[in-house]
């Protein structure tokens, strides 16, 4: 009898695997999760510890055959020697990766690999814990067939935090849908410098604008709580201060005091924390000489303690072994590891950081088993969260109803058009007429699929990029004809046609000129080992913008001066359209061209986008969220700077060619009836600001009104003004719209002299207009008290 029991015991094991699975606490998906995360955790050995807080390089992770796509002889080693927890980039592709449309994976390929890799994982592992796949998807995510959309610099340009959460949520599907659980993004870093090499992955200048635009793309990720279907985590980068270094060069040094920091860099990131990120990346760079991937203070004192961070801290990657090489402020790897871990960094993006070095570190006393324990387990609750014990693998057969849709692209193209800014309209050449004869389409930007991308982004399928002479030639139909020529490449000089280019100009009755950069990234250029591009003076390529392509000069490159200055000595009716990733020297443009379209990086349906501003099936309406420097004397000439007021230069005026918030469209917009009132209270006061804005044009348009701030007298030096609030609204032609926006406490507060958080009494300008330098209706108001 007791023979029969024992084998009915194993044959009830055998066939229900998964009753033997719940019987194992961390399995058993009614528990709470605390309670999971402590059970596993005390399973674990130390290498198996160490192990979780490995984020290895994923694309290496597969093997593709065919249409077979199976785990790698890589990931078993990785599996088997260094017991890794997560995985970065399994599915990009691009240059570096050197994944092609060939050799890379289509959407449903992808999902077949993350579920082999997911299936070893919990069917081959002591434990069965699966990984958490991060992918990278701050402008779309970055994998073959997944949708493409302006990049950070022409989102904040929509000044549109609703369809930038939309957006957000389309690329959350998209990467949920093949098997990614953490998109890396939203990038909240404070651009100050557009000669570094980033610039095109913010959100521009000001920290306000930046902390709507994260807080909007972690709710697009995230949903309302973790763990919901077709939702992700983000990834904020990069904590902090990383688009200011000295020199622009990516990755140095910055010069800011703990005041700036916590007025302008900090509180992006807090928004976004705040707003339920789970995920923060550190930065390359030091601050007043502490690493930011080695820094207690930010990871611990901040991001933990004050504003309650739940979620797990990511090195950049390699950044953990840069403090025993570059920054030098460690003498060994063990060092540098034990340094990151007990700073309050978690995991390692590389695998090499920490790893063996981790491991020796804890062996030789370097990191407390507690301090280890500690980051494993955010860890393994984020895996929790996200329902990966209970749900690891994704459904291939949806795939196609959710990436690369007729409705993502709608997204996209909506996106794309109320990105584009208009610079410049004289004697209102814009709109274009659709009856036109003949239109040459002319530079290098006009028809180059990549170019119009911008970092960070995969191999794009024939015909899925819509140019511009693309979205030109779909916008007039055939009763007009459509020339084009290249002119010239971005920075080559070799092949230029000049002549090519004025011969057509000149026949034709306007001309569409298509200039500006490139971070089209190509297989000639060679990568470091974080990634970032080299800059190899015998490879010219387009490139020079994105990451690594730093520059000392805003010049536009090439000979595209030369084509913009000869196709304007035609005569002919000019739009000059820019497409680039940093703001360009564009003075001789502003003095001689009559319109000035700036479009950015506008993503894969950018050029129907730009189609439908320039011929009018669409009233532009974006605004810059970073300022035109006239010269890089200027810089940083952000708007936002501290008193006093700047003086102007020998050679040219201080302010900038075009300010933050500047945009024109085709309707005009008069503002009136600033109404001011203040609720004072024990603890805080409501400080409401409405007025009128009336559409005086023929078209129904957007304008985006913005509420600026100026603090008359401080206990320490204040911003000249600060955007406090904004607003776009679409408005009828002949019709008028309502703002209200309300103020309190927190929207006046400074770090004052005492080093705490302060609303000041005194008295408060309140500045209302289209631009921070077109300000339409003054107010003010007092407050009687401090908070």
């Amino acid at each position: 009898m007791k023979v029969r029991i024992l084998l009915m015991a194993a044959m009830t094991t055998l066939l229900c695997p998964q009753l033997q699975a719940q019987q194992l606490p961390y399995k058993n998906s009614t528990l709470p999760i605390e309670k999971r995360v402590s059970d596993l955790l005390g399973r674990m050995t130390v290498e198996e510890k160490v192990g979780q807080l490995s984020k290895l390089l994923g694309w290496e992770m597969y093997s593709k055959n065919g249409k077979q796509v199976t785990i790698s002889n890589k990931l078993r080693k990785a599996v088997k020697e260094q017991h890794i927890g997560l995985l970065w980039a399994t599915l990009r592709a691009d240059p570096w990766t050197q994944k092609t449309l060939l050799n890379g994976l289509s959407p449903v390929e992808a999902a077949r690999a993350t579920n082999a890799i997911q299936r070893y994982m919990v069917d081959s592992t002591r434990l069965g814990i699966p990984l958490l796949l991060s992918e990278e998807a701050p402008h779309g995510h970055m994998a073959i067939g997944a949708t493409v959309f302006p990049t950070a610099i022409g989102q904040a340009s929509t000044w549109n935090p609703q369809l930038i959460q939309d957006m957000a949520s389309t690329i959350a599907m998209e990467t949920y849908a093949v098997g990614g659980k953490n998109g890396y993004g939203p990038v909240l870093d404070l651009a100050r410098d557009p000669r570094w090499s980033r610039t095109e992955e913010t959100y521009g200048e000001d920290p306000y604008l930046i902390g709507q635009m994260g807080a909007a793309m972690i709710r697009g990720f995230q949903g309302e709580k973790l763990g919901e279907r077709d939702k992700i985590i983000g990834t904020l980068k990069h904590f902090v201060a990383y688009a200011a270094p000295d020199g622009g060069h990516n990755g140095e040094s910055v010069s800011f005091g703990e005041r700036s920091l916590r007025q302008y860099f900090l509180p992006p990131f807090e928004r976004a924390v705040k707003s339920g990120a789970g995920s923060v990346m550190t930065a390359y760079n030091s601050i007043d000489g502490i690493p930011c991937s080695a820094n207690p203070w930010l990871l611990k004192d901040i991001l933990r303690k004050d504003w309650g961070f739940t979620g797990f801290v990511v090195s950049d990657l390699l950044s953990i072994s840069g403090l025993n090489g570059g920054h030098a402020t460690a003498a060994t790897a063990e060092e540098a590891a034990s340094q990151s871990i007990h700073a309050g960094l978690d995991v390692d993006l590389s695998g090499t950081g920490y790893g063996s070095n981790l491991l020796k570190a804890v062996q030789q006393g370097l990191v407390e088993s507690a301090v280890l324990d500690t980051a494993v387990a955010r860890v393994l609750r984020m895996k929790f969260n996200l329902g990966l014990f209970d749900h690891p693998y994704v459904d291939e057969k949806l795939v196609a109803q959710k990436v690369a849709t007729a409705q993502n692209k709608t997204v996209a193209r909506q996106v794309a058009r109320e990105s584009i800014v208009l610079l410049k309209n004289d004697q209102h050449i814009l709109p274009l007429s659709k009856s036109l004869k003949r239109i040459a389409v002319i530079g290098p930007n006009a028809d180059n699929a990549y170019n119009q991308l911008g970092d960070y982004t995969a191999p794009q399928a024939e015909g899925k990029v819509q140019t511009l002479l693309t979205g030109i030639r779909a916008a007039v139909g055939n009763s007009t004809r459509v020339d084009y020529v290249k002119g010239c490449a971005i920075r080559d000089t070799s092949n230029s046609d000049i002549a090519a280019a004025v011969a057509a100009a000149k026949q034709a009755d306007a001309v569409v000129l298509v200039l500006g950069g490139s971070s089209a990234r190509d297989f000639k250029t060679s990568y470091q080992a974080t990634g970032a591009a080299n800059v190899d003076p015998n490879t010219i390529s387009d490139m020079e913008s994105g990451e690594g392509f730093d520059r000392v000069s805003l010049d536009m490159m090439g000979d595209q001066i030369k084509l913009l200055k000869a196709i304007q000595a035609t005569g002919k009716p000019v739009v000059l359209v820019t497409i680039m990733g940093r703001p360009l020297n564009l003075n001789w443009a502003a003095e001689h061209v009559p319109a000035i379209v700036n479009a950015w990086y506008p993503g894969q349906e950018g050029g129907l986008a730009i189609a439908d501003v320039l011929f009018g099936d669409y009233n532009p309406a974006g605004r810059l969220p970073i300022s035109v420097p006239r010269s890089v004397g200027q810089l940083p000439v952000h708007y936002n700077h501290t008193k006093p007021k700047h003086h102007d230069y020998v050679e040219m005026s201080a302010k900038p060619l075009y300010a933050f918030g500047y945009g024109l469209s085709y309707s005009s917009f008069d503002y009136s009836d600033l109404q001011v009132s203040l609720k004072e209270n024990g603890n805080d006061f409501v400080c409401t600001v409405s007025f009128d804005v009336v559409n005086q044009g023929k078209l129904a348009g957007d304008e985006v009104a913005q509420l600026y701030v100026v603090d008359e007298v401080s206990s320490v030096v204040t911003p000249v003004m600060q955007l406090k609030r904004f607003e776009r609204k679409n408005i009828a032609a002949g019709k008028k719209e309502r703002y209200s926006f309300q103020l309190t406490k927190e929207d006046l507060k400074l770090w004052n002299a005492g080093n705490e958080w302060k609303t000041e009494k005194g008295r408060f300008k309140l500045l209302v207009g289209a631009s921070s330098d077109d300000i339409r209706l003054k107010g003010e108001t007092v407050l009687t008290k401090d908070y």
